[in-house]
């Protein structure tokens, strides 16, 4: 792996509007794959809401374990509210990262949590929705990797077609 590379796995998601939301945040912030285990997205993958069609260029795929597939040097990253975690603003992240989020009514098992090369949380008053939390996370990874340069270009490439404003 040289390139940078992101994969977003999820622990048995159940709600497709938070995987559609999920796919177009790995869309706007540059991850380049989204997996799920469990079965309760499937039952309900027609309701998502991937309004801006990201799905067409990430790969959203279903896999047994999280941990499947992953490749050398390829570090595992739990997202989680776990006592001993590091803070996400303390957090430097690795080039090539699969970060894994647990469900929206539970959390990552304790074997998963073991078996990562770091366990990281964001700092909140409560709990944040998953997708949320996926859009925060891949933020800051855009953010502290200068993956992304801030400009009018990237913001007339990425605004809607509505949205003419400027500041003046």
């Amino acid at each position: 792996m040289s390139n940078p590379y992101c994969c977003i796995a999820l622990i048995n998601p159940k709600s497709p509007s938070n995987v559609g939301s999920i796919i177009r945040a790995a869309g706007c912030f540059g991850a380049d794959s989204v997996t799920y285990t469990g079965e309760r997205y499937q039952r309900a993958a027609r309701y998502q809401t991937d309004t801006h069609q990201h799905s067409q260029h990430i790969e959203l795929s279903h896999v047994d374990n999280v941990t499947d597939g992953l490749e050398a040097g390829e570090k595992l990253i739990c997202v989680d509210l776990v006592e001993g975690a590091t803070a996400l603003s303390d957090y430097c992240h690795p080039a090539h990262a699969r970060y894994v989020f647990g469900p929206e009514d539970g959390s990552i098992s304790q074997e998963v949590i073991d078996r990562a090369d770091a366990v990281v949380y964001i700092p909140t008053n409560a709990c944040l929705n998953l997708a949320a939390s996926v859009n925060v996370l891949l933020y800051d990874r855009m953010v502290k990797l200068g993956s992304i340069h801030a400009s009018d270009e990237l913001i007339i490439k990425s605004r809607d077609i509505n949205n003419r404003t400027k500041v003046r």
